[in-house]
């Protein structure tokens, strides 16, 4: 594949993020999905990805993702992309508040033969956390539970 078609597999993985039959048409059944935030179980495999797919999902689901930058070389294309979503469900452990939240976040993905094979991703954890109201921000007074 060359790199223009890695990139428009990772373009599409953005764009569809959700939906099941994309992550079959876009992932390899042994995918491995590096996220320091996800449990070791939730990395391993395309069907683990779709629990990934469906707790976001379940959570936001008005989620987009708009990818800002692709950068590619060989099987490899990293991207810069932000989120945005609306937090109708509950979010580990985080019952849904109604605000609308996202932030930005890098990965990178190899990909072979048309498909993503591995990802590694870092999003703004520590942003949502205080975006939720679970974390204060910078400035704000910590509120006792």
């Amino acid at each position: 594949m060359s790199i223009e078609e890695n990139k428009s597999v990772v373009r599409q993985f953005f764009a569809t993020f959700g939906s099941p039959s994309s992550v079959d048409a876009l992932l390899t059944p042994s995918y491995v999905h590096h996220d320091p935030a996800l449990p070791p179980e939730m990395q391993h495999g395309r069907e683990a990805y779709k629990q990934v797919v469906a707790m976001f999902n379940s959570a936001f689901p008005d989620l987009q993702t708009t990818v800002e930058d692709l950068i590619a070389e060989g099987d490899m294309v990293a991207a810069r992309w932000t989120w945005r979503g609306t937090h109708r469900g509950a979010f580990q452990g985080i019952p849904p508040t109604g605000k609308l939240v996202g932030g930005p976040g890098l990965s990178i993905h190899r990909l072979a033969d048309g498909k993503i094979v591995e990802g590694w991703f870092s999003f703004d954890a520590l942003g949502l956390m205080q975006q939720l109201g679970v974390i204060p921000a910078p400035g704000q007074p910590a509120t006792a539970h």
